[in-house]
Protein backbone atom coordinates (compact mmCIF):
# COMPACT_ATOMS: atom_id res chain seq x y z
CA UNK A 1 0.00 0.00 0.00
CA UNK A 2 1.52 3.72 -0.88
CA UNK A 3 0.54 6.12 1.42
CA UNK A 4 1.83 9.63 2.00
CA UNK A 5 2.74 11.72 5.09
CA UNK A 6 1.00 14.39 6.63
CA UNK A 7 2.30 17.74 4.61
CA UNK A 8 2.11 20.15 7.20
CA UNK A 9 5.63 19.88 8.61
CA UNK A 10 7.07 21.84 12.01
CA UNK A 11 10.46 20.86 11.75
CA UNK A 12 12.41 19.54 8.24
CA UNK A 13 16.12 19.63 7.72
CA UNK A 14 17.32 17.38 4.74
CA UNK A 15 20.74 16.60 3.13
CA UNK A 16 21.63 15.56 0.19
CA UNK A 17 24.60 12.63 -0.30
CA UNK A 18 26.58 11.08 -3.31
CA UNK A 19 25.47 7.35 -3.75
CA UNK A 20 28.52 5.37 -1.33
CA UNK A 21 28.70 3.87 0.83
CA UNK A 22 29.66 7.09 3.20
CA UNK A 23 26.17 7.92 2.46
CA UNK A 24 25.51 5.70 5.36
CA UNK A 25 27.79 6.79 8.07
CA UNK A 26 26.89 10.55 6.90
CA UNK A 27 23.32 9.98 6.95
CA UNK A 28 23.35 8.55 10.69
CA UNK A 29 26.06 11.49 11.82
CA UNK A 30 22.67 13.64 9.96
CA UNK A 31 20.13 11.98 13.06
CA UNK A 32 22.74 12.47 15.88
CA UNK A 33 23.14 15.97 14.85
CA UNK A 34 19.63 17.38 13.99
CA UNK A 35 17.10 15.21 16.44
CA UNK A 36 19.17 16.91 19.58
CA UNK A 37 18.46 19.88 18.27
CA UNK A 38 14.53 19.59 17.55
CA UNK A 39 14.55 18.30 21.14
CA UNK A 40 14.38 14.18 20.16
CA UNK A 41 17.05 12.30 21.89
CA UNK A 42 15.61 9.63 22.79
CA UNK A 43 14.64 8.90 19.06
CA UNK A 44 17.83 8.72 18.16
CA UNK A 45 18.91 5.24 17.87
CA UNK A 46 15.54 3.89 16.50
CA UNK A 47 16.34 6.24 13.88
CA UNK A 48 19.73 6.05 13.10
CA UNK A 49 18.44 2.10 12.33
CA UNK A 50 16.08 3.26 10.48
CA UNK A 51 17.84 5.71 8.26
CA UNK A 52 20.66 3.65 8.07
CA UNK A 53 18.91 0.79 6.46
CA UNK A 54 16.96 2.98 4.03
CA UNK A 55 20.23 4.67 2.42
CA UNK A 56 21.61 1.41 2.22
CA UNK A 57 18.79 0.54 0.04
CA UNK A 58 19.00 3.54 -1.31
CA UNK A 59 22.91 3.61 -2.64
CA UNK A 60 22.48 0.01 -3.42
CA UNK A 61 19.46 1.22 -5.75
CA UNK A 62 21.26 4.20 -7.36
CA UNK A 63 24.16 1.72 -8.56
CA UNK A 64 24.23 2.13 -12.61
CA UNK A 65 22.22 5.12 -12.43
CA UNK A 66 24.47 6.99 -14.29
CA UNK A 67 26.77 10.05 -13.03
CA UNK A 68 26.34 12.50 -10.80
CA UNK A 69 24.31 9.92 -8.53
CA UNK A 70 22.43 11.06 -5.33
CA UNK A 71 20.83 10.11 -2.31
CA UNK A 72 18.14 12.36 -0.65
CA UNK A 73 17.49 12.26 3.24
CA UNK A 74 14.89 14.26 5.01
CA UNK A 75 13.55 14.72 8.44
CA UNK A 76 10.19 16.08 9.44
CA UNK A 77 8.60 16.61 12.53
CA UNK A 78 4.90 16.47 11.87
CA UNK A 79 2.00 16.78 14.71
CA UNK A 80 3.40 13.61 16.95
CA UNK A 81 5.61 11.87 14.51
CA UNK A 82 8.82 12.08 13.00
CA UNK A 83 9.00 11.06 9.73
CA UNK A 84 12.14 9.62 8.01
CA UNK A 85 12.26 9.89 3.85
CA UNK A 86 14.68 8.58 1.90
CA UNK A 87 15.00 9.60 -1.73
CA UNK A 88 16.36 7.95 -4.54
CA UNK A 89 16.16 7.60 -8.94
CA UNK A 90 15.57 3.64 -8.81
CA UNK A 91 12.24 3.12 -10.62
CA UNK A 92 11.46 -0.34 -8.21
CA UNK A 93 9.43 0.12 -5.34
CA UNK A 94 10.83 -2.13 -2.15
CA UNK A 95 9.80 -5.60 -0.86
CA UNK A 96 9.44 -6.20 2.42
CA UNK A 97 10.44 -10.58 2.64
CA UNK A 98 10.65 -12.28 5.94
CA UNK A 99 14.60 -12.91 5.91
CA UNK A 100 14.72 -16.89 6.41
CA UNK A 101 16.98 -18.49 9.43
CA UNK A 102 20.25 -18.51 6.66
CA UNK A 103 20.18 -15.14 4.27
CA UNK A 104 22.88 -13.16 4.78
CA UNK A 105 20.86 -10.11 3.89
CA UNK A 106 17.46 -9.12 3.06
CA UNK A 107 16.83 -7.70 6.65
CA UNK A 108 16.59 -4.11 6.27
CA UNK A 109 12.78 -3.24 4.86
CA UNK A 110 11.33 -6.25 7.50
CA UNK A 111 13.36 -4.41 10.91
CA UNK A 112 12.09 -0.70 9.54
CA UNK A 113 8.64 -2.05 9.55
CA UNK A 114 8.70 -3.50 12.56
CA UNK A 115 10.40 -0.78 14.41
CA UNK A 116 8.38 1.84 12.70
CA UNK A 117 4.71 2.81 13.17
CA UNK A 118 3.97 3.34 9.18
CA UNK A 119 5.85 2.74 6.29
CA UNK A 120 5.63 3.65 2.91
CA UNK A 121 7.33 4.56 -0.43
CA UNK A 122 6.15 7.36 -3.32
CA UNK A 123 7.10 8.79 -6.27
CA UNK A 124 8.98 11.89 -6.37
CA UNK A 125 7.70 14.67 -8.72
CA UNK A 126 11.78 14.59 -9.70
CA UNK A 127 11.89 11.19 -10.63
CA UNK A 128 12.41 8.19 -8.58
CA UNK A 129 10.95 7.57 -4.90
CA UNK A 130 10.55 8.22 -1.41
CA UNK A 131 10.66 5.40 0.71
CA UNK A 132 9.82 6.60 4.46
CA UNK A 133 9.21 5.59 7.71
CA UNK A 134 7.45 7.10 10.90
CA UNK A 135 8.26 6.82 14.45
CA UNK A 136 5.94 7.82 16.81
CA UNK A 137 6.37 10.44 19.55
CA UNK A 138 7.09 9.43 23.20
CA UNK A 139 4.55 11.25 25.45
CA UNK A 140 7.17 13.60 26.88
CA UNK A 141 8.53 14.28 22.82
CA UNK A 142 5.09 15.36 22.21
CA UNK A 143 4.62 17.60 25.51
CA UNK A 144 8.07 19.24 24.51
CA UNK A 145 7.09 19.97 20.86
CA UNK A 146 3.90 20.99 21.83
CA UNK A 147 5.45 23.74 24.74
CA UNK A 148 7.95 24.45 21.20
CA UNK A 149 4.76 25.33 19.50
CA UNK A 150 3.21 27.43 22.34
CA UNK A 151 6.34 29.63 22.42
CA UNK A 152 6.58 29.94 18.30
CA UNK A 153 2.90 30.86 18.47
CA UNK A 154 3.04 33.57 21.46
CA UNK A 155 6.17 35.10 19.19
CA UNK A 156 4.35 35.25 16.42
CA UNK A 157 1.37 37.06 18.35
CA UNK A 158 4.40 39.44 19.87
CA UNK A 159 5.90 40.14 16.36
CA UNK A 160 2.33 40.62 14.71
CA UNK A 161 1.41 43.35 16.84
CA UNK A 162 5.18 44.99 16.78
CA UNK A 163 5.52 48.03 14.36
CA UNK A 164 6.77 47.60 11.58
CA UNK A 165 7.08 50.41 9.63
CA UNK A 166 4.91 52.58 11.59
CA UNK A 167 5.04 55.38 12.60
CA UNK A 168 4.00 56.59 15.57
Amino acid sequence: MITSPTPRSMCVSSIRLAAETAAVRLSREFVRGTLPAWGLPEQIDSAELIVSELVTNAVKNSAGQGYPCHVGVQLRLVGGGLYIEVWDRGAGSPVIAAPTFDAEGGRGLFLVESMSTRLGVQRSAVGGKIVWAELALSRQAEADQDMGTADLALMQRALDGFPYGRTP
